[in-house]
């Protein structure tokens, strides 16, 4: 049981090692056992990374990282835009959690992505979508504007959290292959 941060270069290791137990097993290895639990019911989280990612039901982070309780901070919305909402969950849980890692987790064959690139919804959709496009412009390959998404995702993390490269906060992109598995991070 961890109640110790790891800094952000530990965790994305963590992360990377995780995503490979992931790619090699047939079952979730992370720990959901009752004692980790009742150690987290009566010790409080201690996440070693906050992943934000898309609401797509393929896209499972504790599973991908091969994570137990505890161990990821997830926020999860359509598309993985930012909006003040998203940006003061990240808020928190660096500041009040101590977690030194942002992974801003984007995914091939996005719904939301495709809507932006493929329709004009009307609704609260609208407010996905137009976000989606402020990040991709004219761009028309799905996987490559789906990467621009996070991209921008990153950048408002960094400027409106004020993240500088020397912080021990570490924000970075990575994309989901649903078909493979495989997380490939963006650097």
């Amino acid at each position: 049981m961890q109640k110790e941060n790891l800094s952000a270069t530990e965790a994305l290791q963590k992360l990377k090692e995780g995503n490979q137990r992931y790619l090699e097993a047939e079952t979730n290895p992370g720990d959901i056992s009752s004692k980790i639990r009742k150690f987290t019911c009566e010790n409080g989280q201690s996440p070693y990374a906050i992943v934000i990612t898309c609401s797509d039901s393929r896209v499972i982070p504790e599973s991908i990282f091969s994570a137990g309780i505890g161990e990821l901070f997830v926020i999860r919305v359509a598309g993985n835009v930012m909006d003040k909402h998203q940006l003061g969950s990240v808020e928190y849980a660096a500041d009040h959690l101590g977690t030194n890692l942002v992974v801003v987790l984007g995914h091939e064959h996005c719904g939301a992505v495709g809507a932006a690139l493929n329709s004009d919804p009307d609704g609260y959709v609208k407010f996905i979508t137009d976000e989606i496009r402020k990040a991709i412009g004219e761009e028309k390959d799905e996987l490559r504007a789906s990467c621009l998404n996070v991209e921008r995702s990153v950048s408002i993390i960094k400027d409106s959290l004020n993240i500088q490269e020397d912080s021990k906060v570490k924000v970075c992109g990575a994309m989901y292959y649903i078909g493979s598995g495989k997380v490939e991070f963006l650097d």
